[in-house]
């Protein structure tokens, strides 16, 4: 019995619902999720904050001495340069400032990923590196798209996208000069690849390598910690990752006394004590 007309018939009447397949596949992607929030974190920037003030630098990828590291969002203004990590996510969130992972847990599905906070970090100290400006002037700040909650306590610098312009605008302490926003973003123009998919694509297979696992190394013999590498390791906040500035009391029984404070103060105020 030939089967062929009957193929024909059924194929003719459900042939559209594999270019619904395939679009229902793409918009469930992480590159299409990654794509959505990136996109309103853009467009809010561009409707509400005064273009004089913020520049906003979007998609940037830089040369790194392991690779590249891929920043979404810089926006450079007087009062910092914010640099953005973007998570396009729903469900439960677990997770604090000093956690490697997080967990996100959609009814009994529960999905590991990296803290975004540390994922950030990288991205402050490679401009940390490149740009002639004070640490304490480049600020991390993650924001999260989509419908997700947080059922643990959100570290100061994480905010929903409802929240991030006012964050952003909330911060008032000027700390660079007009000219010096302007060094800064041409400096960070001149520096990014091209964008477009051949800087995407080097990007990706950079994180495939570094996920591969290298033979075990022989192992080695640690230094002693000492005074002179102890500050160092405190370099970090343990309350959001940003980086730690060295401070001088200036009230109270410790005036005087030299201390780790966060440079995201007062948004965060996170301390270490000082050896």
């Amino acid at each position: 019995m030939d089967f062929s007309p009957i193929i024909q018939q059924v194929y003719g009447a459900l042939w559209y619902l594999i270019p619904l397949a395939i679009l229902a596949g793409v918009l469930k992607s992480p590159w299409f999720k990654g794509i959505t929030g990136e996109f309103l974190v853009n467009t809010a920037a561009r409707l509400f904050l005064p273009k004089d003030e913020y520049h906003l630098i979007k998609d940037v990828t830089l040369q790194t001495d392991d690779g590249t590291t891929q920043i979404d969002h810089i926006i450079v203004s007087r009062y910092c340069v914010f640099v953005i990590e973007t998570k396009n996510m729903k469900g439960w969130i677990f997770g604090s400032a000093n956690q490697k992972t997080w967990t996100q847990k959609i009814y009994k599905h529960t999905n590991k990923f990296q803290n975004p906070l540390h994922q950030n970090y990288k991205h402050v100290k490679v401009l940390e590196a490149l740009l002639d400006i004070p640490a304490s002037a480049i600020h991390s700040l993650v924001v999260f798209v989509g419908d997700s909650t947080f059922k643990t306590e959100i570290p100061a610098n994480v905010v929903y996208a409802g929240g991030y312009i006012r964050y952003i605008k909330a911060r008032r302490e000027v700390m660079l000069s007009q000219a010096d926003v302007e060094t800064v973003t041409a400096h960070i123009e001149q520096l990014r690849l091209q964008r477009g998919f051949t800087t995407n694509r080097q990007h990706v297979n950079h994180l495939r390598q570094k996920k591969t696992p290298s033979p075990p190394a022989a192992p080695a013999v640690m230094p002693p910690v000492t005074a002179s590498t102890t500050p160092q390791s405190r370099k970090q906040c343990p309350k959001c990752g940003a980086t730690m500035v060295l401070r001088t009391a200036r009230k109270g029984q410790n005036a005087g006394n030299q201390f780790w404070g966060c440079a995201t103060y007062p948004a965060c105020r996170g301390v270490v004590k000082h050896p």
